[in-house]
Parts: structure tokens; C-alpha cells; sequence
């Protein structure tokens, strides 16, 4: 399958073997841009649909951990590009799918692009097997797969959702948990026409739901089950907007 991807490294010689590499041995790989800094691959990101970020470590300006913090949701794969191997631990704790240490090797490279092609070869095979917002008239349902057909869900069962990296867990009313392989920015997009808000990077809550606001820079919800999420301060108008 076809893999659309950015190369984000300060240096421009690296991004250069970088890309002819791909270019070479790495067919499957389309790049759709470069970026030299933080600032340049949000914009990239926030352009395109991406599968794969090829990522240095350190950059002017920040380094690849800062980007994938404001990133917030990441649907794509990263492979971490560095000559420094410190970054390891931490890169695993950021979810990267590969690690390639400077010089890159092209064997190396043609296993991170062939295990990310496995990863989303994966992915796109559930795509309509995983949530499915349905479109054939029925409003308020969404349906989520089983091993031995589907369940439906009525929006106004569902509580909130809470992101797990490419995973969403969906708690209902009844105190029962969904955890569907999708991201958290794609419920919020199939839950748009419903009362939903975004309240956080990590959290999309039921306005419905939401008995008590407590003050604060972002403040927080308290729910009608008596959880408390902490609403972001970038969030906070959007959720108020609810209420006025």
C-alpha cells in the first residue's frame, strides 16, 4: 500500500539521503513534504493525511517530543531518525513504530517502511469494520464491531471518550467500556451533529451529561456519574458556548 509521509530533520543534507533512499528502496513511500523545524512540520501535519513522519530528534527550536505534544492526536506512525541513541526509551514511550540511528542503514530503513506498511495494511482492513457512523436514515446510532456481527450504540448512552494513542475508550451510561481502534479526533468528527464537546486533547464528553462546571483557567466538567475531567484552557469557550 501507498504510504504518505513528511521527512522532518533540521539538516538538509540528511533530508536529502533521507528522501533519495526512499526514493531508491522504498517505493511505497510517497513524500509529500519537508520540514526543517517544529513550527514547519505542524503545518505539514495539519495539511495533510499522514501515514508515516520521519522524525529527528533534535531541532532548533524544539525537539521531536515537543512537536508530537502539540501534535495532541497522532493517527500517523512515527520512525525516529537520530545519531543519538539516549532518545531510545523516550521514544518508545512516544509510541514510535522504528528507530533509525545515523548513518541510516538501508536495510534497517526498508524494515521500519515494510513494518509501518504492515501496521497500516492492518488498519485499513478494519477501517469500516471498526466504527461505521451510520448513514441510511437510522439518527442517533453509531455501530461497533463484534466477532459475531455489530452492536449499535445510541450517542446518548455514550458518556464520554477518553483517547488511548490510536485507540478510543467509550464509556457508556450503564458504567460499561468500548475500546474501538480508532482515534479520538475521529469520534469527534462522527459525533458532530450530536451533543458532543472536545474538552480536552485526551477527552470528548456528552454536553448532556455534564451536571456541575467548576472554575478554573480551563476549569473542569463533573459528569452525571460524578467523574471529573479537566477542561483545557483552549477548550473552555467551546464547552461554554453549550451553556449560554
Amino acid at each position: 500500500m501507498k504510504l504518505n509521509a513528511i521527512i522532518v530533520e533540521d539538516e538538509q543534507t540528511s533530508r536529502d539521503i533521507l528522501k533519495n533512499y526512499l526514493n531508491k528502496y522504498c517505493s511505497n513511500v510517497s513524500i509529500l513534504g519537508e520540514a526543517a523545524n517544529v513550527d514547519e512540520a505542524l503545518v505539514l501535519i495539519r495539511k495533510h493525511d499522514l501515514d508515516l513522519v520521519f522524525l529527528d530528534v533534535e531541532m532548533p527550536y524544539g525537539n521531536a517530543f515537543d512537536l508530537l505534544d502539540k501534535v495532541g492526536d497522532i493517527n500517523f506512525e512515527t520512525v525516529f531518525v537520530t545519531a543519538y541513541n539516549h532518545y531510545a526509551i523516550d521514544a518508545l514511550n512516544a509510541h514510535a513504530s522504528y528507530y533509525l540511528m545515523k548513518p541510516i542503514s538501508i536495510d534497517e530503513l526498508i524494515k521500519a517502511v515494510d513494518y509501518v506498511t504492515k501496521i497500516k495494511t492492518k488498519e485499513n482492513a478494519l477501517q469500516n469494520q471498526v466504527l461505521v457512523p451510520n448513514t441510511n436514515g437510522v439518527n442517533g446510532k453509531l455501530t461497533i464491531p463484534q466477532l459475531d456481527g455489530f452492536e449499535v450504540l445510541n450517542t446518548s448512552e455514550i458518556l464520554f471518550c477518553k483517547a488511548d494513542d490510536n485507540y478510543t475508550e467509550i464509556y457508556l451510561l450503564n458504567n460499561k467500556k468500548k475500546v474501538v481502534s480508532k482515534t479520538l479526533k475521529y469520534f469527534e468528527q462522527a459525533l458532530n451533529n450530536f451533543s458532543f464537546a472536545r474538552v480536552h486533547k485526551s477527552y470528548l464528553v456528552n454536553v448532556n451529561e455534564v451536571v456541575k462546571y467548576l472554575k478554573g483557567k480551563g476549569g473542569s466538567v463533573v459528569l452525571s456519574n460524578g467523574k471529573e475531567i479537566m477542561v483545557s484552557a483552549s477548550k473552555k469557550a467551546d464547552l461554554l458556548s453549550y451553556f449560554k
